[in-house]
């Protein structure tokens, strides 16, 4: 059994209760903010999915791509209209935020939006990045480095531990195997447990394909479904998956992006997984 990281959105008065044996969340959105409009609107209708289903929903989409394959690819409207756009989301949907930072100088202005840090996958051996998103005492979602075992993410929770911040959030988003793939080792779910924090299962990032496309990266986004019915069933706290109403469009990660439309099938089975795994339906 893991903690309980509490996650409150200020605009709605509800708070989210991640691990300790509470249902599955839901963190989703689509990968990259590209305007308002859409954004608001993803949000809406993932909420409206998940309300229907009874799964917390914590909105994700990123205000800036600092890792981008090429310098030519879609990064996103930025820092200050970007996280205009989040708080306009969190407003009008009462969900609250995650999103990714990738610079010293944007942490403490983000920090005042998101309800949820998250330390890029990248950037999670960067011992001075890691401490200072800790200091701001908000949830942190480390995502664990493609370059990583499991195992290894026990030096980076302790980094954000001697801080005193203790609201982590665990990610698996695959390991690099051989060039322009991952993999998701399902054994590295119950090992991440083990450090006694909630775990997340990042389905969409687990079938991308790194830069397979050349400029940009590629992605399976038909195994998304089958990866995430095992990670449930594996018992995770938390389930991630980037969506977009049209990803062969979309402006980042469309390759392995969810479309919107399908979700709702989807999270249906989730569901019912997690309650077997959680013995709801036994009681």
């Amino acid at each position: 059994m893991t903690r309980v990281v509490d996650v409150n959105s200020p605009h709605s008065g509800d708070t989210i209760r991640i691990g300790g044996g509470n249902s599955l969340v839901l963190i989703s959105g689509p990968c990259v903010i590209e305007d308002c409009d859409k954004t608001v609107s993803i949000a809406k209708s993932l909420k409206e999915m998940a309300s229907a289903l009874f799964i917390p929903l914590i909105f994700k989409s990123s205000y800036d791509k600092a890792n981008r394959s090429s310098f030519h690819s879609y990064r996103g409207p930025g820092l200050v209209e970007g996280l205009e756009i989040l708080d306009e989301v969190k407003i009008r949907t009462g969900v609250p935020i995650l999103s990714d930072v990738h610079r010293f100088e944007e942490i403490g202005r983000a920090a005042e939006v998101l309800d949820i840090v998250q330390v890029p996958a990248f950037l999670c051996r960067q011992t001075d990045f890691v401490v200072e998103i800790a200091k701001t005492g908000k949830a942190i979602n480390l995502k664990k480095g493609q370059f990583l075992a499991p195992w290894d993410m026990k030096n980076v929770i302790e980094k954000v531990e001697l801080t005193g911040n203790e609201n982590i959030l665990l990610t698996e988003r695959g390991s690099s195997f051989g060039y322009n793939n991952l993999v998701a080792d399902m054994r590295s779910l119950p090992i991440l447990r083990g450090f006694g924090y909630p775990v997340v299962f990042d389905a969409t990032h687990s079938v991308q394909l790194p830069g397979g496309k050349g400029s940009t990266s590629g992605g399976q986004r038909e195994f998304v479904p089958h990866m995430s019915r095992a990670a449930v069933a594996v018992g995770i706290d938390a389930i991630f998956m980037e969506v977009h109403n049209d990803p062969d469009h979309a402006l980042c990660d469309g390759p392995n992006s969810v479309r919107l439309d399908t979700l709702p099938e989807l999270l249906k089975k989730l569901r019912k997984i997690d309650d077997i795994v959680k013995g709801r339906l036994l009681q």
